[in-house]
């Protein structure tokens, strides 16, 4: 079997996480999905072209195989809504952004199903992401936990109108210390890399439950959630290039909110 996700350990405080990054559907589920299922729309597409900085940074990434159509690693696997009262897409999707049916009828996953792809895909990925924050943290005495994310910037599902360019989440500022969401906003402020992107901290998007999980400030374990509006990098339409012209604008920014991530850890 293919392994479920790609690591690779580095040698600073800071772990990049990228959860929704798979696009591999093995042939036992895609069999029972519909064509709608194989363009694989709701990926987290080319985060790993996009943070190629990560390396330079020293950062340890941790990055999905398998497409979150199979599971999302970023929900609870008691599979609970991250945001009550509002349209969330489940553990096991049974349905796209805009709600076409990943399914053909009467093939969707059972519970016993489901227990399975926690076993096989899930819980590798916590352990790992687990095991490197310890790590990390034995090490260096802290650890932030960056956990990336893209989306299309119109998903009326979800939001209304165009979503600003970044999105921070972290939790309502109980994933990590103020004084780290307090770093990241005087960048947005005042960069001169920021300033042509839209943002906002804990608007639509405030973490899943990679950063609500794992982000424990008194721990000194912080956890910040970016959720990216991908016309920032790419072509928001199938077969969604990469848009290395687009992307060189927006990741001297990036650079510099993970060289603030590791500059705050380290002080």
């Amino acid at each position: 079997m293919i392994p479920s996700f790609h690591f690779k350990s580095g040698h600073t405080p800071l772990l990049i996480s990228m959860p929704h990054v798979g696009t591999t559907i093995p042939q036992s589920i895609s069999v029972n999905m519909n064509q709608e299922a194989q363009i694989k729309a709701d990926t987290d597409w080319h985060l790993a072209l996009l943070y190629n900085m990560a390396s330079a940074l020293g950062a340890s990434v941790i990055s999905a195989e398998y497409s979150r159509y199979v599971i999302d690693l970023n929900r609870p696997k008691e599979d609970s809504n991250l945001y009550p009262g509002q349209d969330t897409t489940g553990l096991c999707p049974l349905d796209t952004f805009t709600k076409q049916p990943l399914y053909k009828k009467g093939r969707e996953p059972n519970s016993v199903d489901m227990a399975d792809r926690i076993k096989q895909y899930w819980q590798p990925y916590h352990s790992q992401l687990q095991s490197e924050l310890t790590r990390i943290r034995a090490l260096h005495g802290i650890a932030v936990l960056w956990d990336a994310h893209s989306i299309a910037s119109h998903v009326p599902r979800f939001f209304t109108g165009k979503l600003p360019d970044l999105n921070f989440g972290t939790a309502d500022q109980r994933s990590c210390s103020p004084n780290l969401q307090n770093a990241l906003s005087e960048i947005m402020k005042q960069s001169t890399h920021a300033a042509p992107f839209s943002y906002v901290m804990n608007g639509r998007f405030k973490g899943g439950y990679i950063t609500r999980n794992y982000g424990q400030p008194a721990n000194n374990v912080h956890a910040v959630q970016l959720e990216m509006s991908q016309c920032v990098y790419m072509n928001e339409t199938a077969p969604f290039e990469f848009r290395p012209d687009l992307a060189a604008r927006v990741q001297p920014l990036l650079t510099e909110l993970l060289s603030t991530c590791l500059h705050w850890a380290n002080s």
